[in-house]
């Protein structure tokens, strides 16, 4: 693929940009980026996902209230010495200890960054047919759980009917 500004050259850089909804694909050289004032990867100025951490680390909310301000808070890890505020600035931790020290901060930021706290992770097609019926089970115990508290047992029977076919292809792997 060429560059989509000079069309000479082929096109290393590939940015998708997604402004009030709409998307839009850029494909370009490394010079005509330079020219457009595209960050660059490894380049000076360039933006970087420890900027984008430093950015979401100085935001927090106030009190439940819905006013967003800085707010530089005092913690530090005993381990190593590294402080929330430096931490803030590096987008990285300084030893496994900083996870404990901080660990009241990295709930909010996480669910900021990936809605969630909890890593679910993908699942390789081939061979995670029986991680994804487990899933599969979770899900619809919780759903019959909530059926037979509403007294829907006629749906609740199909999802005990549909977990124990699940459960036998799991066997079965």
């Amino acid at each position: 693929m060429f560059c989509q500004e000079c069309g000479q050259k082929p096109a290393t850089l590939h940015f998708t940009k997604i402004v009030n909804g709409e998307k839009t694909e850029f494909h370009i050289c490394e010079s005509c980026a330079r020219e457009k004032g595209e960050g660059i990867p490894g380049a000076p100025n360039s933006f970087s996902i420890h900027s984008l951490l430093s950015g979401l680390l100085d935001f927090e909310q106030l009190g439940g209230s819905g006013i967003v301000g800085i707010k530089q808070p005092t913690l530090q890890c005993e381990e190593c010495g590294l402080t929330y505020t430096q931490f803030s600035k590096i987008g990285r931790f300084g030893c496994s200890s900083c996870y404990q020290a901080f660990e009241s901060k990295l709930d909010p930021l996480l669910k900021r960054v990936h809605s969630s706290t909890v890593h679910s992770g993908k699942i390789p097609k081939r061979s995670g047919g029986q991680i994804q019926c487990k899933r599969e089970i979770e899900e619809l115990r919780r759903n019959l759980q909530e059926k037979i508290d509403q007294e829907e047992f006629e749906s609740a029977a199909q999802l005990r009917d549909r977990i124990r076919e699940l459960e036998r292809k799991i066997a079965d792997l």
